[in-house]
């Protein structure tokens, strides 16, 4: 088939687009700027088009012959923009590409969505119906965006699957776990609070699958699914994971949680109006305190969604890559 990703050069749009690739597909990546990655695609055999979800006339040329839309395209912790930028990026964007998918009489349109929705998880493991209590603007517009998904889908004809995936981790990660495996390298590792905080990871692998899962006309349409790994895990258990993964003994030392969430708060506003991106921000505390452990048995039933790569074998994989691309 012709598919189009949206965010088609971030760490989840670039390893769904080599896999729609080996899968024999034809795929259009759509981002809004030029860089390393958008050549590698190329080279891959990808069209990449250099565009903002925001304007309709690049996002209708995009949209020409194809059959499936994945839209992963998001605005994600941008420091020099107004807040209204993740509203313009995550909902209007959505609407662009909702409409012109509709327009073109594409079959099936994925939308990423978070599972941040949820925010903390009072009572985890918590499934789709659990609260929606987004913590931050990128949470809180990803899901303003899901009820247009699916009004699409119920009263507009446009077959739509909502995917609310949980902390993406793998090779080609620059960031997300990047912080831990530095830290724990060194053989020591700051743990703010008691490190018991539920965590659910989930490798890209597994949330490529379940992306092209979603694809299929007659599954999940008009619903949205948690994504993630078979288990969860204590934080604390995810670092000693992290220094099996790196063949080190790691020394876990506790401190109190709350000073570092005031100076994650401070920090953010202080960098704010400089467009700078802070050292320590609410997001990375929330780490710490939050929890987060999803039920993924809904994907299961309806997808045949089957996470495949578990917590040692993944992050195995991503400490090789760390240390080949000299992160490490």
């Amino acid at each position: 088939m012709k598919i189009l990703v949206t965010g088609g050069t971030g760490f989840t749009g670039k390893a769904l687009v080599k896999r729609l690739l080996d899968d024999g597909h034809q795929v259009v990546a759509l981002d809004y700027k030029e860089g390393l990655k958008t050549q590698e695609l190329r080279e891959w055999g990808a069209e990449v088009v250099i565009g903002s979800v925001t304007d309709q006339a690049v996002v209708e040329r995009c949209m020409q012959g194809v059959e499936v839309v994945q839209h992963l395209a998001a605005a994600f912790r941008e420091m020099d923009v107004p807040e209204s930028h993740y509203d313009e990026v995550n909902v209007g964007g959505a609407k662009v590409v909702l409409e012109a998918a509709k327009q073109a009489g594409v079959r099936k349109l994925v939308y990423c969505s978070t599972c941040g929705v949820h925010g903390n998880i009072d009572h985890p493991p918590g499934g789709e119906d659990a609260p929606i209590q987004p913590a931050d603007y990128y949470q809180k517009t990803k899901y303003q965006a899901e009820p247009y998904v699916v009004d699409y889908c119920k009263t507009k004809g446009l077959k739509t699957t909502i995917l609310r995936p949980a902390a993406i981790y793998g090779p080609g990660d620059p960031e997300r776990f990047y912080m831990i495996f530095k830290r724990v390298v060194n053989g020591a590792f700051p743990m703010f609070g008691s490190g018991k905080t539920l965590y659910h990871p989930l490798y890209i692998d597994n949330l490529t699958d379940a992306l092209v899962l979603a694809m299929d006309e007659n599954k999940g349409n008009g619903e949205a699914y948690l994504i993630a790994d078979e288990h969860y895990y204590a934080i604390e258990d995810i670092v000693l994971a992290v220094g099996r993964a790196l063949e080190v003994d790691v020394k876990i030392t506790h401190y109190p949680v709350w000073p570092l969430v005031a100076a994650g708060h401070l920090c953010e506003k202080v960098c704010k109006p400089f467009g700078v991106t802070p050292p320590i921000f609410p997001r990375r505390v929330d780490w710490f305190r939050q929890n987060r452990a999803f039920k993924i048995d809904k994907a299961k039933r309806d997808l045949g969604y089957v996470p495949r790569v578990g917590l040692d074998e993944g992050l195995k994989a991503t400490a090789v890559w760390y240390k080949q691309e000299g992160y490490l």
